[in-house]
């Protein structure tokens, strides 16, 4: 699946935030959207993911238009996962309730949670385990219905070097997904497969390695 935005603009109020961004990110690569505080990079990951409505502009998956999308939830479902930097895990569920939350099929748990080393945890709830098998968790969470894009904001953010990169290395293992990561986390740039450069505002570079 080929994820693309066209002519897109967005406007908090008056304060212009993107200025016509034109891209294509491919499925089962990663994507780096990366700039400094206020460069446009998480809302532009917003609008890709459907969480928010470009002031003017389109996203496509495929030839599917997201404003012609009648059930939004439901194709969330089916093709888009979520990594947030503050995890955002229900503190009175377990591990694995957490990541069977939304499941399509609760018996991938069992793989996921021993593909991502966490299989130990599945019966521990979140303040009982460290940032980064909170975050593990997480991606866990996002990967349960076998999306086409993960998308990924500032995913290591509360992550020490060592478990940032550990994030990293975990998303490449899963090659039939895209992730899109807005991240000013340079260390990205060594696992990404296109980079996309963000300054007030407007891409300012893609390229690819």
């Amino acid at each position: 699946m080929r994820l693309k935005a066209e002519h897109i603009e967005h406007f908090y109020a008056q304060e212009h935030i993107l200025h016509d961004i034109n891209l294509e990110i491919e499925s089962s690569c990663i994507t780096a959207i990366v700039g400094e505080s206020g460069s446009g990079k998480t809302t532009l990951l917003a609008i890709l993911s459907s969480l928010l409505r470009a002031s003017s502009g389109s996203v496509h998956y495929d030839d599917i238009s997201l404003e012609a999308i009648k059930n939004i939830d439901e194709f969330r479902k089916k093709n888009i996962g979520f990594v947030f930097q503050f995890h955002y895990l229900i503190d009175y569920l377990n591990i694995e309730e957490n990541i069977t939350l939304n499941a399509l099929d609760a018996t991938k748990s069992s793989a996921l949670l021993k593909a991502l080393g966490i299989e130990h945890l599945a019966s521990r709830y979140s303040d009982e385990v460290s940032g980064g098998e909170r975050q593990r968790a997480a991606i866990a969470r996002a990967l349960i219905n076998d999306p086409t894009f993960v998308f990924a904001d500032e995913p290591t953010g509360n992550l020490d070097t060592k478990n940032a990169i550990g994030v990293f290395e975990l998303f490449k293992e899963f090659k039939k997904t895209g992730f899109v990561v807005a991240t000013h986390d340079k260390k990205i740039i060594d696992y990404a497969d296109t980079i996309i450069e963000m300054e007030d505002g407007f891409v300012k570079n893609i390229y690819t390695q």
